[in-house]
Order: C-alpha cells, then sequence, then structure tokens
C-alpha cells in the first residue's frame, strides 16, 4: 500500500504524481474504517481528500500554515501529517481530536471547532508574517456554509489590507456559487495569476498615468471597461470587488489541477480565492446519498453504513420537536429559529410541516438571536433552537438585543453540558455561567423527558427572555412518575430526608439519585431536589433547607464559576446561615474528549467521589 510510506509530514511529495488517485482511495479507506468503528465527521473529510493532497504537495509544512475553517474535513490532513498510526485513536479518551489543534501538532497551525474563523486567524497570521519579515504561504480552507458566518465577510471585507500573499480556498460542496463559463474563465484565470503578466499590467498602468493631462482618466476608463467584461465572464465578481483575485472554480477531485492552480495563487502578492467544487461523501456510496446522516456519524458498519447502535432511542431533541410542534398546531404565532442545524436541533418536521414559520439564518447565531428578538417585538413567539457551545457566540445579542428589552424570546439550549467525542470546542458547560448574568432572563433545566414537554408548554406564554438547556443524547427516564406542573420559580423535591440536602440541575438530578442510592448504604437519606428554574431559584425552599440541614450540596453540569452552585453558596452567606455547602461542578478547564463518564469522572462529577465527600463531610 502507497499509504504504509506516508509516516510523516512532507512524505506524500515522494509519491509520484501517477499514484495520486491510488492514494486518493488509500486515505478514503482508511478514514472510513476509522470513522465506522469510532464516529465522527465523515461527509466533510471524505470530501476533500484531493483537495489535502494538493495541499499538502504544494506547500511547504509546516512553514506554511493551512488553517481549517470548523476542522471536520481534517482527517487527512491528521493522516499526511504525521499522525497516520495515532488516527486509530480519533475522538477517544486519551487519543487525538476530531478538530485541528495546535496542542496536538505543530502541523495544526490554529485550532478550530466553530465555523467562520479561518479567514480572520490567516489574516492575521499573514500580517504576522509580515510583521516579522518571513516568507510563508498562509492558506484558509473555508467551506460554502461557513462563508455564510458574518465573521467570515468581516474577515473578507479586510482581506484587502493584506499586503503579502494570502490564499483563501472557498470549498464549495453545495451553495449555489456561479460556475465557470468555459475557456474565457480558464484563460483569465491563467492570466491573472502569470507573474510577467502582473508586472507588465503595472507597468503599463504606471506609463499610462503619467502621461499629461489625459492619463490618469484613460486608466480609469480601462478599468471600467474591464470590470464591465469580467462580471460577465468571471463568476467571482463579489470578491474581486472587495479586492480579492478570484480563481476558479477547479474540480475540487482533480489533484493536478489543484495544485497548479495554489502555486499560480502563491505568486500573488495579495489575497487570492480559490473556489473549489467538491462532492461531500465522496467515495463512499452511503455518505454520498446521505451526507447529512454522514455528517457527523456515531460507529456504523461499513460494509452497508448502518448504525451499529442503531436501538429507537428518544432523544430530548424528539422531545423538543414533538413539543414544538404539537403546540405550533394550536398556536400560529409560534415560529421556529437554527442556524444551520434543523436535524439537530430537532426542528427538520417543523421545516416540512410549517414551512412559513421555520427559518434557517445559516452559520449566524448572532443574527439568529436578533431577528427572533424582531420578530418577538411585533407580537410572534420565537423559538432559537442553538447548540450550548454555538450560542455563547451571541451573549451581546442576547444581552443587548433580548433581555434589555425584556423580550420573549425562547432559546432552546441544545447539547448543554458535556458531549463528549467532539471535545473541547463542542462542550456546553458554560451556558449557566454566561446565560445566568444578563437580568430579565429566566432559565430552566428539565430532569427528564416528561418535564421537558411540560417546559415546552409553559414556555409559550411565557412573558419574556426564558432559556430551556438539556444535554444531548436519550432523554432520562428518572422519577417518571412525578410530573407536577409548571410553577414559576418553584422547585421540585423528589426525596424526603434529613441531614443532607442535594440540589440538582437539569442532567444531575439522575446523578443525584445515583449519589442517593450509594449514600443509603451508609445510613444517610438525603432530600433531593429537581431545581427546575436554575434562575431564579427557589428561593424559599433553598432558604428553609438550609436552616434544617447540615449540608447543602450542589449538582450541576457546568463550570464552577459563575455557575449554579455559586448563586446557592452567595444566598446562604447573604442570609448568614450556618450550614456546609458542597459545590459540585465541572473543573474551571476546557475539557477534552472522550465518554461523558470518563470525562464526569476526570472534571469533579464522579457519583462515587460526590458520595463519598457528602460521608466524609457528615461523619467528621
Amino acid at each position: 500500500m502507497i499509504l504504509d510510506k506516508i509516516n510523516k509530514a512532507n512524505d506524500i511529495k515522494k509519491v509520484s504524481p501517477e499514484k495520486y488517485d491510488e492514494l486518493a482511495t488509500e486515505l478514503r479507506n482508511y478514514i472510513i474504517d476509522t470513522v465506522g468503528s469510532n464516529g465522527g465527521h465523515l461527509s466533510s473529510s471524505l470530501g476533500v481528500v484531493e483537495l489535502t493532497m494538493a495541499l499538502h504537495l504544494a506547500l511547504d509544512l509546516p512553514k506554511d500554515k493551512i488553517i481549517w475553517d470548523v476542522g471536520h474535513q481534517s482527517y487527512a490532513h491528521k493522516i499526511l501529517s504525521g499522525r497516520k498510526n495515532e488516527f486509530k485513536t480519533l475522538r477517544q479518551y486519551g487519543g487525538i481530536s476530531g478538530f485541528p489543534s495546535m496542542k496536538e501538532s505543530k502541523y495544526d497551525s490554529f485550532g478550530t471547532g466553530h465555523a467562520s474563523t479561518s479567514i480572520s486567524a490567516a489574516i492575521g497570521m499573514a500580517q504576522a508574517r509580515e510583521l516579522s519579515g518571513e516568507n510563508n504561504t498562509i492558506v484558509a480552507v473555508i467551506g460554502d456554509g461557513a462563508l455564510s458566518g458574518g465573521m467570515a465577510f468581516e474577515a473578507l471585507n479586510n482581506a484587502s489590507a493584506v499586503k503579502g500573499n494570502l490564499i483563501i480556498i472557498l470549498n464549495d460542496n453545495d451553495m449555489s456559487i456561479s460556475k465557470s463559463v468555459g475557456g474565457t474563465s480558464r484563460l483569465l484565470t491563467r492570466l491573472r495569476t502569470d507573474k510577467i503578466y502582473n508586472i507588465f499590467k503595472e507597468n503599463i498602468k504606471s506609463g499610462l498615468e503619467n502621461i499629461p493631462g489625459c492619463g490618469r482618466g484613460i486608466v480609469k476608463r480601462i478599468h471600467r471597461t474591464k470590470s464591465s467584461i469580467k462580471q460577465l465572464f468571471v463568476p467571482g465578481m463579489f470578491f474581486e470587488e472587495l479586492g480579492i483575485t478570484y480563481l476558479g472554480p477547479v474540480d475540487g477531485h482533480n489533484i493536478q489541477k489543484m495544485i497548479r492552480l495554489i502555486r499560480q495563487a502563491q505568486n500573488l502578492n495579495h489575497a487570492v480565492l480559490i473556489h473549489v467544487n467538491t462532492h461531500k461523501g465522496n467515495g463512499y456510496y452511503f455518505a454520498e446519498k446521505n451526507p447529512s446522516l454522514f455528517h457527523g456519524v456515531e460507529p456504523f458498519n461499513t460494509d452497508n453504513g448502518q448504525l451499529i447502535n442503531n436501538e429507537d432511542v428518544r432523544t430530548y431533541s424528539d422531545v423538543f420537536s414533538a413539543a414544538i410542534m404539537r403546540n405550533a398546531k394550536l398556536d400560529k404565532k409560534i415560529v421556529a429559529i437554527t442556524a444551520a442545524m434543523a436535524d439537530g436541533t430537532g426542528l427538520k418536521k417543523f421545516q416540512k410541516v410549517f414551512k412559513n414559520r421555520f427559518f434557517d439564518v445559516g452559520i449566524a447565531e448572532e443574527h439568529a438571536v436578533t431577528f427572533a428578538a424582531g420578530l418577538a417585538a411585533e407580537g410572534y413567539k420565537p423559538y432559537v433552537a442553538i447548540y450550548s457551545s454555538f450560542l455563547q457566540r451571541s451573549i451581546d445579542q442576547i444581552l443587548h438585543d433580548v433581555c434589555i428589552q425584556n423580550l420573549p424570546v425562547r432559546f432552546i439550549v441544545e447539547r448543554a453540558g458535556i458531549v463528549g467525542r467532539d471535545g473541547v470546542t463542542h462542550q456546553g458547560i458554560f451556558d449557566l455561567s454566561y446565560l445566568g448574568m444578563i437580568p430579565n432572563l429566566t432559565i430552566l433545566a428539565p430532569k427528564n423527558r416528561y418535564e421537558l414537554k411540560s417546559m415546552i408548554d409553559y414556555s409559550v406564554d411565557f412573558d419574556g427572555p426564558i432559556a430551556i438547556r438539556f444535554p444531548r443524547g436519550k432523554a432520562s427516564e428518572v422519577y417518571a412518575e412525578l410530573n407536577a406542573p409548571i410553577e414559576y420559580g418553584r422547585a421540585e423535591i423528589v426525596e424526603e430526608g434529613k441531614e443532607v440536602a442535594i440540589l440538582a440541575v437539569g442532567s444531575e438530578v439522575e446523578d443525584a439519585c445515583r449519589v442517593s442510592e450509594i449514600l443509603a448504604k451508609y445510613g444517610i437519606r438525603p432530600t433531593v431536589v429537581n431545581m427546575r428554574f436554575v434562575k431564579p431559584f427557589d428561593v424559599q425552599l433553598v432558604e428553609k433547607l438550609a436552616n434544617n440541614n447540615r449540608l447543602i450540596v450542589t449538582m450541576e453540569e457546568n463550570v464552577l464559576s459563575g455557575g449554579f452552585g455559586q448563586s446557592i453558596l452567595t444566598f446562604i452567606n447573604e442570609k448568614g446561615i450556618n450550614t456546609g455547602v458542597l459545590i459540585k461542578a465541572l473543573r474551571n478547564e476546557f475539557i477534552e474528549h472522550g465518554r461523558s463518564d470518563e470525562l464526569k469522572a476526570k472534571y469533579g462529577l464522579d457519583v462515587n467521589e460526590i458520595a463519598q465527600e457528602i460521608v466524609r463531610r457528615i461523619r467528621k
């Protein structure tokens, strides 16, 4: 196998061109086999195998830099840059990350996981290069979806400020950007990247401008005429008007053509955009047929594309989907908004049934929030469904556009807490902190699937900003028999006890139940409380429990700083109540990838350790 000879970065340059296609097939098979075992982002990585090879062949890594926007598509890059053997540990605890990581390798020049950041980072690196007097190539690879993000447009607007070479590769696998109109476009591409042509162009311009009286006017007329002709033939005039030379489109599965274009782009002393057409899931039938399913996939059978654990699991997203659908049939003011995550947030059915009331704004979380504020200001009832780790991008909009005006926007905070193998950029462990600091915002967290349904129903006519946060995956059935009506700011006692009171938030109610079972072996019967409302919490109940118990324990799947536990501690101190408080939250660290149970054990939420600490506190 050719792949056997690829053991470190730049080994690919030893492969003869006639073997490129064979190596691409081997890379695809290796990625498919690994993701089949470990899960991961398959479609996007398969779509850029040839593009990745072309970059590694044309560039001198790590002197040259590649910034992969989002990073879903970086698997082939990891293999070709010396991590072939480690790739088998992809997304496993202690193994390599599913995203680029500067901590992991010097060939990952910038860490990514969220969309639309690559061009900004590349511009920063290019300016640093100029300040340092260095000479290398900076490449940002951004997908057409990520290009919809506002940050990408801000960066494109700034790209013309770069004095040296900067290459932006637009990996277009879906969005309808104009295609080549044939030989004229290719001819203009070759002309505009030719060194001799560019020198000749500058000399002609300089010579004409020096003609007394009319020189500058001639140059302006020629420029206007040239721009009009290019508008007809060149499909990238949007970029050209921003001062970015547009090249392409080019077949993203033709390695030789891409190498040639990348090397031509290196000749230009300013920002260049290369438009590359690729196919998501390319080379694997099941991923080509259903790229969305194989975008981020759990382990699957590579022979038939079937998920290995394909049991019918009711997730929290499913519960939310059913609840908003039921309410939307009764209330025509309900609208739903997502930022390019209709599938992941459970809004796909809503999209099909209520087409006019569904809005996918693209990868633009800030816009999604203020757009929802506008709808709410006009009497509609917007539900904004965004993952916790992505919602943090819109803190200012939540504060400024929603909460200051006390507008009734309903935030569905998906994948809150530890999300597992997607790792550090996707852990939803900060939302209680960043949302909890904002006045006017009410925050709820359900203990199980039935309570989530009740909370969605409760939110429909709630007169103010409200956030409902819940974890990824299977919806809990814990304490299913307890389903009291939702009352503003009121908690729910799920177990009566003495000496110890455990105040648990959302997903941690189930863990609190397990802690209670362990404590029972030591003769300790705690009171277990499902807080329901994180903000405002049930002050009357908390004060009563603090006065009547030796120890108050808080449990939350959020970092310690600014979280629920600290608000309880502050409250008890302000009341002057002399009782112990044990805050169990995640340590103030960025959390790596791994199974949720592994990560809870490492970062402070292991149920056995919590139980043992309670025993020590009570028995001392």
